[in-house]
């Protein structure tokens, strides 16, 4: 093999933003391995992958229009509905792999377990198969991670003792696990919200305890998906005439949701993360879901609430979040305290060369378009053809990126890698644009280095 086709670049992960960076580099022509370790592609789209980090559920579909989700040169099947089921997703993710010819070059069953800094600005990549056990350490002159962020669950620490049982979201699979239970679900993001409907139907008493509560919005206003009021034009109007704009479409489209029973947040629109659901109103006004605030103490059998109420219940539930971990990394090398990843354009971390994340973001729309333009970004700073900014000026935006969150966002771990959709996008648009004018990166070298197997 000549080296010029040793693979030089290594990406962790065959989930979307894992295929969306296997695509572009397979179309740029530069040599990559792609290790995943379950046994297909797909990531959390993947119902009980067996990789053990899938965060899907049986009822889960998307909460953004397939319109929106869908790859620049891919769009999903005209059949499918407005909002695909987690099936129908996995069933797309397999078809662009297939369409674009570039299965061979992932590697499945394969877990990185270490990736270590070498000389000249590389890194030495160890992998693990999870069959055979064999361990193998090859060196890449750069590494992509794309391992996702929602397989690590954030587990609360309240007072008091529950004598019930107690999951995290991340395991919750079926609503067979909560029949004829008495379920109370901590946390009114989307997956807390998803979780509580499927309990208000298959329950014996659905409960949903939030701390804030939440601006819920619709799938659908005046029939069309929700996201489909969201343009390039709007997002670039100031955020007060779009918080505005946004209560007056709510207002018109399912009124005060106070009037429901659900509290409405003291928190302005877009101070947080939406919540998307079509049901769960619905179901608080016909009374098949009781809606609490914060847990103050777990008290046995019981939960008793800030308010003074308690309940009684088998099963707590905590969509709580996921913390944003990188175990393959050595914590002297690399490691995330609070969520806060401080990466240049959510991508690149100003002191580590070659070293590139995708779908790192929590966006205002939908992660593949985004994770398709970061690989193209990506791929101009691998092929020399763009390069990056002086390093003072890549820290300075990561300083003024930080104090924009801190003033637009609630105090959350869950508000650190937040973006809006077109505004984003047209971020990295401008970075590959200007990046032909930056000195570019050193060419990838040549690295004629047979894999090490370590025993």
């Amino acid at each position: 093999m000549n080296t010029l086709d040793i693979p030089q670049v290594c990406i962790i992960g065959a989930g979307c933003s894992g295929l969306a960076a296997a695509k572009v580099l397979h179309e740029r022509g530069i040599a990559y391995d792609c290790f995943e370790m379950g046994s297909g592609v797909g990531g959390t789209w993947r119902f009980g992958n067996d990789n053990g980090l899938s965060a899907a559920y049986e009822s889960l579909h998307i909460n953004t229009s397939k319109e929106r989700m869908a790859f620049s040169d891919f769009p999903m099947p005209a059949h499918y509905p407005d909002y695909p089921h987690h099936s129908e997703v996995l069933q797309y993710f397999e078809a662009y792999v297939d369409h674009f010819g570039f299965r061979d070059t992932i590697t499945f069953r394969t877990e990185v377990t270490r990736v270590a800094p070498a000389p000249h600005d590389s890194y030495e990549v160890t992998t693990r198969h999870r069959d055979t056990g064999e361990t193998t350490t090859r060196r890449y002159a750069a590494v992509l991670v794309a391992n996702g962020h929602h397989w690590d669950p954030n587990w609360p620490d309240f007072p008091g003792s529950f004598k019930g049982r107690e999951m995290h979201s991340h395991s919750y699979t079926t609503a067979e696990m909560l029949r004829g239970l008495r379920v109370l679900v901590v946390g009114a993001g989307n997956s807390g919200l998803d979780i509580v409907c499927d309990a208000a139907r298959n329950a014996e008493y659905a409960a949903l305890s939030t701390r804030r509560s939440v601006h819920v919005f619709p799938k659908y206003m005046f029939g069309r998906p929700t996201d489909h009021w969201i343009t390039p034009f709007s997002s670039r109007l100031p955020l007060w005439l779009q918080r505005l704009g946004m209560q007056l479409f709510l207002r018109l489209a399912r009124g005060d949701q106070e009037a429901y029973g659900f509290p409405e947040p003291s928190h302005p629109l877009g101070a947080e993360h939406p919540a998307i659901s079509h049901d769960v109103l619905n179901l608080v006004g016909h009374g098949k879901i009781d809606v609490f605030p914060n847990i103050a103490e777990r008290a046995g059998s019981s939960v008793r609430f800030t308010d003074g109420s308690e309940e009684v219940f088998d099963l707590i539930i905590y969509a709580t979040g996921y913390k944003i971990s990188f175990p393959f990394f050595d914590d002297d090398f690399l490691k995330v305290r609070r969520n806060d990843v401080g990466f240049f354009r959510h991508v690149v971390p100003v002191q580590h060369p070659n070293l590139y994340f995708l779908g790192l973001i929590q966006p205002l729309g939908a992660v593949m378009p985004i994770s398709e333009r970061q690989a193209k970004w990506i791929a101009d700073l691998l092929d020399g053809s763009a390069g990056l900014p002086p390093v003072s000026t890549m820290k300075e935006e990561i300083r003024a990126t930080r104090e924009r969150m801190r003033k637009r966002y609630t105090d959350s771990k869950r508000h650190t890698i937040q973006v809006d959709y077109y505004p984003y996008m047209d971020v990295l648009k401008r970075e590959r644009e200007t990046g032909r004018g930056h000195p570019p990166l050193q060419a990838l070298p040549a690295l004629d280095s047979a894999p090490v197997l370590a025993r």
